[in-house]
């Protein structure tokens, strides 16, 4: 597989993204020893950017991480992230990025790993209540002491990236950046000013762009504690409308000889060499399918196709976990 640059470190331009695999979507964590043939599979086919978290779960996705690259630690190169745990007392789901907070959460996370480095470790959400500042300065400790290599944010808005990037080198931005999610155009300039890379989370749309889901029927029988259920681009109205997206990216699609999931990451891949895509599967067929993108070539008609695709209804986010996310 081709390479990609973010920042100083280089991995395979298309990564995988292991939430799923424990947290999230249905089906998560009914079945760890195909999501262990997964990440194997990914990692035989040249896949190298591995990204979990400690909130996944919590903790139990780092832990599946941890034993599926038991063994293939020098073919990876590990992301994780902290701040969305309070390791105080007040539990998940609680914004804290104080450096006493972020001193217990990368033990955690390099004991369930296996590791004593991270590769990549990121802020999950920008903390209101801690300065960026203190929380660079408590990461730059990290990279200092050889237990993390690089450090990044994840959803943050530009000048917290600047402010952050003043006090240590940003290495990534993770974002959702897809072909129905497209703000993240508005900060590209400043990453590239900056030499920061994007990596792109859900750039399959949460599986809207790949057609599976088709009719309400669809969305209802997934599990309760499916995300999807409650978000406003897979209900209602927005539900029936923004299936002309997937419609128009299945077009192009068939023009190509490809998956709608492969031109929607091939279409991300003509972005920029500093952009990597983090599909999120929990089966082999699926990371066979998407790693295949790597070699779709999608011609410029297509390209300003999908450029001007209809934008999606809905946010891409309920209204509480856009609270989380710095616009």
């Amino acid at each position: 597989m081709r390479t990609a640059k973010l920042g100083d470190l280089e991995v395979a331009r298309i990564g995988l993204g292991a939430m799923g695999m424990s947290h999230g979507y249905t089906g998560a964590g009914r079945d760890d020893a195909e999501s262990i043939r997964t990440i194997h599979r990914a990692l035989d086919l040249g896949v190298t950017l591995i990204d979990t978290a400690e909130i996944y779960g919590p903790f139990v996705n780092e832990e599946l991480v941890g034993r599926a690259i038991k063994g293939r630690r020098d073919q990876v190169v590990l992301a994780t992230k902290f701040g969305l745990v309070a390791h105080d007392g007040r539990g998940p789901w609680t914004r804290d990025s104080s450096p006493d907070n972020i001193r217990i959460a990368v033990e955690g996370s390099l004991r369930r790993l296996g590791t004593d480095h991270i590769d990549l470790y990121y802020q999950h959400r920008v903390d209101p209540q801690t300065p960026i500042e203190d929380t660079m300065g408590a990461m730059a400790g990290l990279v200092e002491q050889g237990k993390v290599r690089y450090v990044g944010l994840s959803e943050a808005w530009i000048d917290t990236i600047r402010r952050a990037h003043a006090v240590h080198p940003v290495t990534a931005l993770q974002s959702e950046y897809s072909l129905w999610t497209r703000d993240q155009e508005q900060v590209l300039p400043v990453l590239r000013e900056l030499g920061i890379g994007l990596v792109a989370y859900s750039p399959l749309g949460h599986g809207f762009l790949t057609g599976t889901l088709r009719t309400p029927e669809d969305v209802e029988r997934l599990d309760d504690d499916d995300f999807r259920k409650n978000n406003p681009r897979f209900t209602g109205e927005n539900f029936q409308r923004n299936l002309r997206i997937a419609d128009q990216v299945q077009t192009v699609a068939d023009q190509v000889g490809a998956t709608p999931a492969q031109v929607a990451l091939a279409w991300l891949l003509t972005k920029g060499g500093d952009i990597v895509p983090i599909p999120g599967t929990k089966r082999v067929s699926r990371v066979e399918e998407n790693t295949a993108a790597d070699a779709v070539e999608l011609t410029a008609e297509q390209i300003a196709t999908l450029d001007r695709l209809t934008p999606a209804e809905g946010g891409h986010h309920t209204e509480a976990q856009m609270q989380m996310i710095e616009r």
